[in-house]
């Protein structure tokens, strides 16, 4: 009868713990987009320019690229730079992964696009500012790896192909969960398309 009271104090805490997770993710800052189309498998978003901290590397993978990636740029937000300031996470992560190699970005709190960013300490981070975009989008649930990506983004390439919609370059996975949030994680292949409104 004991362990079992302890049990359910235990799956009563994870899940406590796992819902105060899910709010907080709820309330970070999400990168600005505009839904221009929404139908039942994918949408088609227009991404305006956004200020982005960027680091480029040879992984090819997923599992190459996160965990060094995402350290790397977590110092520099936690206060890796010249004036040791904190910069608020935002979401999602964006890496773009290829066999020549990859990047990882944050996107910068949107009042950095009329501020001035520190300088990071470390000189691999570039501070960069993204274009304009037209993308398709395809979502998946659960904890990435490359399996799931690559089926999601043949996934999106066949639907775009079926309906003639044109690619301008090559795919973006987006994580917006941080790696402890088990419940509600969400996760996104992005495609730059041409498209007029």
């Amino acid at each position: 009868m004991k362990a079992l009271t302890i049990g359910l104090i235990l799956i009563g805490v994870y899940l406590v713990f796992q819902s105060f997770i899910a709010v907080n993710a709820v309330k970070t800052e999400k990168q600005k987009y505009r839904l221009v189309l929404k139908q039942d498998q994918f949408e088609i978003r227009y991404y305006p320019s956004a200020t982005m901290a960027t680091i480029f590397s040879n992984a090819t993978d997923y599992k190459g690229l996160a965990n060094n990636g995402f350290r790397k740029l977590a110092r520099y937000i936690f206060g890796g730079n010249e004036q040791k300031q904190s910069i608020s996470m935002t979401a999602p992560v964006r890496m773009n992964m290829t066999e020549k190699g990859s990047s990882m970005s944050f996107v910068m709190p949107e009042k950095f696009n009329n501020e001035e960013l520190p300088k990071p300490n470390d000189p691999s981070i570039r501070i960069e500012q993204s274009k304009p975009v037209y993308v398709a989008c395809i979502s998946f649930t659960g904890y990435a790896n490359d399996a799931k990506i690559q089926v999601n983004k043949e996934k999106l390439l066949q639907i775009l192909k079926d309906k003639n919609i044109t690619t301008t370059g090559e795919y973006s996975f987006l994580g917006y969960n941080a790696p402890y949030q088990f419940i509600g994680r969400t996760n996104e292949i992005i495609i730059p398309i041409e498209w007029k409104e």
